[in-house]
C-alpha cells in the first residue's frame, strides 16, 4: 500500500507502533550507511537516491516489510546471510519485524554505498 505522506518523518509517524520500532532502526541503518544519498518519498514510501536514481526504499505492506535494493549484483551478493526473509528480483520481504536480520542488511547497504552499479 502506497502512503500519501510528504516526508519521510510522516510516512513515519503513521505506521503501526508494532513496526514502527524496526522501521525506525532501518531508517537509522540507511541513513547512517548511504551517505550521499538523499532521503525522499519516492513510490509512495521511503527511498534513497544517489543523484536522481533511487538505490534503496523500503515499505511497511500490509503482510510483511519490505526492503528494495535496486543494484541487482549487490543483492545476488548478499543473498546467502539474508535469512528470515524471502528474496525477489530486487525486493527483500520480512514477514515479522523480529526475522530482520539488521546486521546483515547493515553489511548490504555498506556494499550498496560502494557500488558503481547502475540501478535497475
Amino acid at each position: 500500500m502506497q502512503s500519501k505522506a510528504p516526508k519521510v518523518s510522516a510516512y513515519m509517524a503513521e505506521l503501526p507502533q508494532e513496526r514502527r520500532v524496526a522501521l525506525a532502526k532501518l531508517r537509522a541503518l540507511c541513513r547512517r550507511s548511504l551517505k550521499g544519498c538523499e532521503e525522499c518519498m519516492a513510490y509512495g514510501m521511503p527511498a534513497y537516491k544517489s543523484g536522481t536514481d533511487v538505490v534503496v526504499a523500503f515499505a511497511s505492506q500490509k503482510q510483511h516489510i519490505s526492503l528494495y535494493v535496486l543494484q541487482y549484483d549487490v543483492l545476488n551478493r548478499h543473498r546467502k546471510s539474508l535469512s528470515g526473509c524471502t528474496i525477489g528480483k530486487g525486493c527483500i520481504r520480512y514477514s515479522r519485524p523480529e526475522h530482520i536480520d539488521f546486521d546483515s542488511i547493515a553489511d548490504l547497504l555498506r556494499d550498496v554505498a560502494k557500488s558503481t552499479s547502475e540501478p535497475c
